[in-house]
């Protein structure tokens, strides 16, 4: 990027991190590119949504999460699906509950643990935050063709299933 866009609350080119420039490693200058960008959009998302929402992003990552199992989610799953602690899942769903967004219940498997589910009123809310996202992540994606977009994604596979087997 090396600009604003429509829609785009940059006032000026993106900085890479690090400091970024065209020297050193290949592999590392794509590590810091793709670094920069996916930093860059997750600053404005979190700005966004707490502006627009008064809510935050790691609120709307559970609820998103609760959403694809309707019916519900252990903490141990959600914290698994996040990639965070049960802590921090457990301190988010206790907000959301408080707020009437998430209904939770014992886990019949396991009575230690509790089932989180969106209640009724969290749908209807996730459903208007999944809207914004979605037109978020267009406006930070549409200086990309389509057909780059693709690309794009498909090279991102790639480097996925790459590092899976290197984790191996």
């Amino acid at each position: 990027m090396t600009g604003p866009t429509p829609g785009n609350t940059l006032t000026g080119p993106m900085q890479e991190k690090h400091g970024g420039g065209q020297t050193g490693p290949l592999d590392v200058r794509v590590w810091l590119r793709m670094l920069s960008c996916t930093m860059t959009i997750e600053k404005q998302l979190r700005r966004r949504f707490t502006d627009q929402y008064g809510t935050t992003l790691p609120r709307f990552d559970v609820m998103a999460s609760l959403d694809r199992y309707p019916r519900g989610q252990t903490m141990g799953q959600l914290s698994r699906a996040l990639l965070v602690s049960n802590g921090n899942v457990t301190a988010i769903v206790r907000q959301l509950q408080e707020q009437g967004l998430v209904e939770t219940r014992p886990d019949p498997d396991d009575r230690r643990s509790s089932i989180a589910r969106l209640s009724e009123q969290g749908k209807l809310e996730f459903d208007t935050l999944a809207a914004a996202h979605h037109a978020w992540i267009g406006q930070a994606l549409a200086g990309l063709k389509p057909e780059s977009q693709a690309a794009l994604y498909e090279l991102l596979a790639e480097m996925k299933a790459s590092i899976a087997a290197e984790g191996k």
